[in-house]
């Protein structure tokens, strides 16, 4: 069955192309490695997947963002179909991997042009790369259980492969290790959620698993929960992330952390097709997803906060934003199930809101770290300082995006929270003292949490790029030309635009709306007025920020022309007689810290130790601040260590001898003729 126009096409064409792309990329892999090899792979895999990613994003808006368009082809398979769909919850999902894919591949082309070929083969890099635009483009417009697995599997192998560039390093290989056992946990899940929908339906295609009155709908619901959860990184099912984004290149780190954790939020958006009415949901369910997200996002900023690896601290970060954008889906199922179309509007719409905002913010810093790291060798903030004055635009764009983040004004990152605070706020108007009261503790969550963002990347800022070098890793850097950074350009274009045009941005998730089952028509009328008013302080907002914007550039650049007229000269920090100063004297990202530590120390999970001697002459001292993961630490890793030991204990069973092994088969047939009987 076909039901496509002019959008669907171009969309299958870039399908295509990432396919090609993969495949050329692949035939070039198999080639002995050497600088030409690497150097055609790093010209096929980043022309692919740009030229795909801007075709992509044509067919979103082509043929009408509000519109819906599917295609369904039998594939010859026993079951399942090729069923693809493109409705406003698709797009909105598959801008990110567009924009994300086309910047970081350009990104990537430019920072792997000099890789050595006896370390890295680049059209595997490429092909994996590709890879993995696929798999998610496929997952976010499937519409058949069995096409959105095989979808999911390409898109949560790719990384690993990807994560694992430089395998050389012990620490890379455990990081891929643990994102491959977490994304095959969420894996199983899934699979056990999608056959028990297709055990009741009969059919693999997602129309007909949208059944009116599923049996066991609270199974399914925590399956996907589980299931999805893993994938978005939430608390506590997060332990992959701060592991994998560190060790992946930079330009693969934007792309998971800004499009690939989407994936799961949309998963567990899109599975509301098969949990029936609205009218029949338990109402638990939204205070379920509202606690998860805010003890997701709160424990992911106070991890942050603790950090001196500058990736490791954006990926915790990841976690916190994340955390928030399931809250506001869990605000939107509270208001459907008490009839506020106040509250269910706003949920929704700040959740998908932030979700865009966050994957241009984010996408900008990770590739400012990787700028970084290419630059001074180190993403350890002990180690850097000083380099805003001596690579001036990547400072300011990394100043930009933590702006964003940090949720200030009148960037993106302000207006999406703003419209998850406004849909609490309005919350408190709703029946029972106890809803009250949990909305007011969710807000009051969400102040805590943007006041200790706004903290965190004042340290990620300042202690990278102001202040004095603090090793000679800060000091002998790499110059960096800027033109080389232009592809950056892009999410940071995307920061200032999604907050002085906030409105339109705005605009664009609400056709999302009538697409989320959940949001039945008795809630539609009413949340067009929700929508119009929001809109409007949007407007006001967008235009005091512009204002404010638009006259601070002004003073900056009167300053400077005042400035150099007058003939005033830069002059040493306390010149005016202190001429000692050292960077020892300088903050640490453990000494900023220092008080929040003393009060969230063991969600932070600092650990301090000294080393010192006495005598009258003593060895050097020292002081060295971990925040090691406490739940990888306390759960996962006893946890795994204990399955290891029961394995490694049935290695008995693999004694060598046949006759042993056709024993365990006969055993194994009579047992299971045993339980048939019975």
């Amino acid at each position: 069955m076909f039901t496509h126009g002019e959008c669907m096409e171009t969309f299958l064409l870039a399908l295509l192309l990432m396919a090609v792309g993969a495949l050329l990329t692949g035939v070039v892999a198999l080639r002995p490695v050497s600088v030409a090899t690497n150097r055609t792979a790093n010209f096929i895999g980043p022309a692919s997947a740009a030229a795909a990613c801007l075709l992509g994003a044509y067919g979103l808006f082509s043929g009408g963002w509000s519109s819906a368009e599917s295609f369904i082809l039998p594939w010859g398979l026993p079951f399942g179909s090729f069923a693809l769909g493109l409705d406003p919850l698709s797009r909105l999902f598959l801008l990110p991997v567009f924009a994300l894919g086309f910047t970081c591949a350009l990104s990537g082309c430019i920072s792997l042009r000099h890789c050595d070929p006896s370390e890295h083969n680049l059209g595997a890099h490429w092909l994996f790369y590709l890879l993995l635009l696929l798999g998610m483009t496929c997952v976010m417009t499937a519409r058949d259980a069995l096409l959105f697995m095989l979808s999911w599997e390409i898109m949560s192998l790719s990384p690993f492969f990807l994560i694992d560039f430089n395998d050389r390093d012990r620490l890379v290989q455990d990081a891929s290790w643990v994102y491959l056992v977490a994304a095959h946990l969420g894996a199983v899940l899934l699979i056990a959620f999608f056959a028990l929908l297709w055990q009741q339906s009969g059919s693999t295609l997602f129309s007909a698993m949208a059944m009116k009155s599923p049996s066991h709908v609270t199974a399914l619901f925590l399956l996907a929960l589980l299931g999805f959860g893993a994938k978005a990184g939430l608390a506590p099912l997060h332990v992959w992330l701060p592991e994998a984004h560190p060790a992946a290149p930079s330009h693969v780190s934007a792309l998971l952390s800004g499009a690939m954790l989407n994936a799961g939020l949309y998963g567990l958006i899109r599975s509301f097709d098969f949990f029936g009415p609205a009218q029949l949901l338990p109402g638990w369910w939204g205070w379920l997803l509202m606690a998860v997200g805010m003890l997701t996002a709160l424990m992911g900023i106070l991890k942050a906060l603790a950090q001196s690896n500058l990736k490791r601290l954006l990926a915790y970060s990841s976690v916190e934003n994340m955390g928030l954008m399931v809250m506001g889906a869990g605000i939107g199922l509270v208001g459907i199930h008490t009839g506020s179309a106040w509250t269910a509007a706003l949920g929704f719409s700040g959740c998908l809101f932030h979700m865009l905002n966050h994957s241009a913010f984010k996408g900008l810093l990770f590739l400012c770290a990787g700028e970084v790291l290419h630059a001074t060798g180190t993403v350890n903030m002990t180690a850097l300082g000083g380099l805003q004055r001596r690579m001036p635009l990547l400072g300011a764009l990394f100043a930009l995006g933590a702006a964003s983040i940090a949720c200030l004004p009148p960037f993106n990152g302000f207006a999406g929270e703003f419209v998850l605070s406004l849909s609490m706020i309005r919350s408190l108007e709703l029946p029972g003292m106890e809803q009250k009261i949990a909305m007011l503790a969710c807000l009051t969550g969400l102040m805590l949490t943007s006041g200790v963002s706004a903290a965190v990347y004042a340290k990620a800022y300042g202690m990278t790029f102001l202040g004095q070098p603090r090793t000679s890793a800060a000091v002998d850097i790499h110059a960096l030309e800027n033109r080389l950074l232009l592809p950056l350009l892009v999410p940071a274009a995307a920061c200032v635009c999604g907050g002085l045009f906030a409105p339109w941005a705005f605009k664009m998730v609400q056709p999302t709306l009538e697409f989320i089952p959940v949001m039945h028509a008795g809630l539609m009328a009413p949340a067009g007025h929700v929508i119009a008013s929001t809109e409007r302080l949007l407007t006001h907002i967008s235009l005091f920020g512009g204002a404010a914007l638009l006259l601070v550039l002004i003073a900056v650049l009167a300053r400077r022309a005042l400035l150099a007229r007058s003939g005033v000269k830069r002059g040493p920090v306390w010149g005016c007689g202190y001429q000692y100063g050292t960077p020892r004297i300088q903050y640490t990202p453990a000494s900023f810290v220092e008080p929040a530590s003393r009060i969230f120390g063991h969600v932070m999970g600092t650990t301090v130790k000294v080393t010192k001697t006495d005598g009258l002459f003593p060895d050097p001292a020292s002081l060295d601040v971990d925040a090691p993961d406490v739940v990888r630490g306390k759960f996962y890793a006893p946890l795994f260590q204990l399955m290891e030991r029961a394995c490694n204990a049935l290695k008995i069973l693999q004694n060598g001898l046949v006759n042993m092994y056709i024993l365990y088969i006969l055993i194994t047939l009579v047992a299971l003729l045993i339980w048939g009987i019975a």
